[in-house]
């Protein structure tokens, strides 16, 4: 008898609607994550529910009302037609399932399904590049932790990051080609950003990030810090596109204060266009779908604020989304695991 494998996707998160108590219901659970933002309990609790959220959900509304589509949300309807894709190329003993870390379809749910399968095994696989512990590492807690309340619990293996899977690299680097590089001043790699405080945690010598050569290469020190893997992903895209280095800057996007990852890509943003930079190409590699933060945030918002400054045109790449060839590498990183 063949080993049974499930294999569990999972992706960040989106309101059911873009209504105003469906983004207030997302984001209470989004912020509320001690991994997310990880403060004390109470102060977390009074920062969320009784600021963040009142106020900045009926923003978040509108903003999700510009991004909502005839299908949904991009975000959702991306990841549930790679999840079909996926299982269509892989072997028949292998069940493939997505779930969302907040809201639907939920992590409860989804493994509710799966336990009555009684998979041999059970592959986690949070689809977060690089491995930041508000994502893949609160993803694999709450997988792991509905899971060990099973009688049986099955194989399990998780896959943290793969920022540096040739595979992965292989289809930013497609999604490039449609572009003249030649034609672009300078590139931009823009990735989510987090608090400086929540990188320096991973360094189990007490130093901070910055004393760790992050943006210079991959160590044994600094091999789990998610700035170290961001500059990683760069280098590896960089020098297979031939981009060279005097024309490229990575940046940090979504921060909610300064003492976030820098440089800032609206600022830096700002600093080309005041330059004379006119055209700028920019990669998101921290997102295998296109969602918010890519298709709102530096397709809208950051042409607006660049073309305000005296640029031209930001241009956003396409993420990897349900692209054929994204499918097949996902796949093989699933089969090699």
């Amino acid at each position: 008898m063949g080993e049974k494998n499930g294999v569990l996707l999972i992706q960040l998160g989106t309101p059911d609607s873009p209504k105003i108590s469906d983004v207030r219901k997302y984001l209470s659970e989004f912020l509320n994550d001690e991994r997310v933002i990880d403060i004390p309990w109470l102060a977390r609790k009074i920062l969320v529910n009784l600021i963040i959220v009142p106020f900045r959900a009926p923003k978040s509304a509108k903003i999700y009302r510009e991004l909502w589509t005839e299908k949904g949300s991009p975000l959702l309807f991306y990841s549930e037609s790679l999840k079909k894709k996926v299982q269509n190329v892989l072997p028949d003993n292998y069940d493939v399932y997505l779930a969302m870390r907040y809201q639907n379809p939920s992590m409860e749910s989804v493994l509710a399904q799966m336990k009555k399968k009684q998979y041999d095994e059970i592959i986690i696989f949070p689809l977060f590049p690089q491995y930041a512990s508000a994502t893949s590492g609160s993803a694999i807690e709450k997988a792991v932790g509905i899971i060990k309340n099973w009688w049986v619990i099955p194989q399990l293996k998780i896959v943290s990051h793969f920022y540096e899977d040739e595979n992965f690299i292989n289809s930013f680097v497609k999604r490039a080609s449609k572009f003249n590089l030649d034609e672009y001043d300078h590139v931009l790699f823009s990735y989510h950003g987090l608090p400086n405080r929540q990188v320096d945690k991973v360094h189990e010598d007490g130093k901070p990030c910055s004393d760790h050569d992050c943006e210079l290469k991959i160590t044994e020190e600094n091999k789990f810090c998610y700035k170290a893997q961001c500059y990683a992903t760069t280098r590896l895209i960089s020098e297979r596109l031939n981009i060279p280095e005097s024309k490229l800057t990575v940046c940090f996007q979504s921060r909610l204060n300064k003492d976030w990852l820098e440089p800032f890509t609206d600022k830096t943003l700002i600093k080309l266009a005041e330059s004379g930079i006119k055209k700028v190409l920019v990669f998101s590699p921290a997102f295998v779908a296109d969602c918010l933060e890519t298709l709102i945030e530096i397709g809208s918002e950051y042409q607006s604020l660049f073309k305000s400054h005296g640029g031209e045109k930001v241009q956003l790449v396409e993420s990897l989304n349900d692209n054929d060839d994204w499918v097949d590498g996902l796949a093989k990183i699933i089969l090699s695991k």
